[in-house]
């Protein structure tokens, strides 16, 4: 696995390098967390579906954050789109976890006492609830960000089992590289992370093998809930020269806080999706959540329509946008070199 992934980093790094240089920004497709999926079709691309009866989607969601949030948004509308409306033909049932394990293991049992016909799980563990709910409703997840090490599927191409669905995997290591090129002469990075989050924690390992590789620091604030983070940024805060933040659900979800005391204190703070860098983090490269979101629909409607999750190859969204928050951006002092900023969707204006 960590082989592998070093393979799929370095992959997507050229990819990226290709994306930021080329006219117009477009990028490739990229790998996925453990191994390169079989190239997914576009969502968009089949023709809406009837529903053969009136089918109970359960959703569940760990906590409320703009880029879940953009998920759940856009899926409901994609399946809409494919013929499958919330109170005509189907009925949706959203549970939002606020963010604790318990509830969300509530909800999902829930669900699978009701005999809902399908649960979408968004983020790791609203996913790993489910999973341990029900071995015979078929789930699908979104937004996880490494369902192999997770032990959600088995692997990319043939998940096993009743689960399936969308990552939003993301390399640590190309971040830290954009970091480079933005804020270049760091030593030490800080980063913040849930240890509960098995997402947050397989990205972090990412970044710790490559700081060992290049001479790096990593100094680490791990959390378990929302409460401690303004504690952590504040003591980070006096021991790194950047910051980076994975797709963490605990802090994304409170992250106008971590932003504050980093933007406070002059250290740019490097995040793992817009809705962060939207919320006052200084960069990242991202995933586009309403792709995401619609992606995982076409899943849904491949169940619904009788196809079998182990049937089913996860699929990995392509990183395809450099994204800066202008605002932070004066905060820090930081000037944008010209080749990224024309690449770069720029918030905060």
């Amino acid at each position: 696995m960590k082989n592998l992934k070093k393979g799929i980093a370095a992959l997507l790094a050229v990819l990226m390098c290709v994306a930021l240089f080329a006219c117009g920004g477009k990028t490739t497709p990229s790998a996925s967390p453990s191994e390169t999926p079989s190239e997914s079709p576009s969502p968009s691309a089949s023709a809406p579906v009837e529903p053969a009866k009136n089918y109970k989607v359960g959703i569940i969601q760990i906590v409320e954050h703009p880029s879940l949030d953009e998920v759940r948004t856009s899926f409901i509308a994609e399946l809409a789109a494919k013929g499958f409306v919330d109170g005509q033909n189907i009925t949706i049932d959203y549970k939002n976890g606020q963010g604790d394990m318990t509830n969300l293991n509530t909800i999902a049992q829930g669900f699978a006492n009701d005999k809902y016909d399908i649960i979408v799980a968004i983020a790791t563990p609203s996913a790993q609830a489910a999973q341990a709910a029900t071995s015979e409703i078929p789930i699908v997840f979104s937004a996880v960000t490494d369902p192999v090490d997770a032990g959600l599927i088995d692997s990319l191409e043939k998940p096993g089992a009743n689960i399936t669905g969308t990552s939003d995997w993301i390399s640590a290591v190309d971040i830290i590289k954009l970091a480079n090129d933005l804020t270049p002469g760091f030593k030490t990075i800080g980063t913040i992370y849930n240890s509960g989050e098995a997402n947050s924690v397989s990205t972090v390992n990412d970044l710790k093998a490559y700081a060992a590789e290049n001479g790096l620091t990593i100094v680490e604030q791990p959390i378990t809930n929302t409460s401690e983070l303004q504690q952590a940024a504040q003591t980070l805060s006096n021991k790194c020269d950047i910051v980076f933040i994975p797709t963490d659900n605990a802090v994304a979800s409170a992250m106008p806080i971590a932003a504050e005391v980093f933007n406070a204190a002059k250290i740019p703070l490097y995040v793992g999706a817009d809705s962060m860098v939207t919320d006052g983090g200084f960069a990242s490269y991202g995933v586009n959540y309403t792709n995401l979101g619609k992606e995982t629909a076409a899943m849904v409607v491949d169940v619904l329509g009788g196809k079998a999750p182990a049937e089913l190859p996860a699929r990995a969204i392509p990183v395809t946008d450099i994204y800066i928050n202008s605002v932070t951006a004066a905060i820090l002092g930081v000037t944008i070199p010209e080749e990224i900023l024309n690449n770069a969707k720029i918030v905060g204006e």
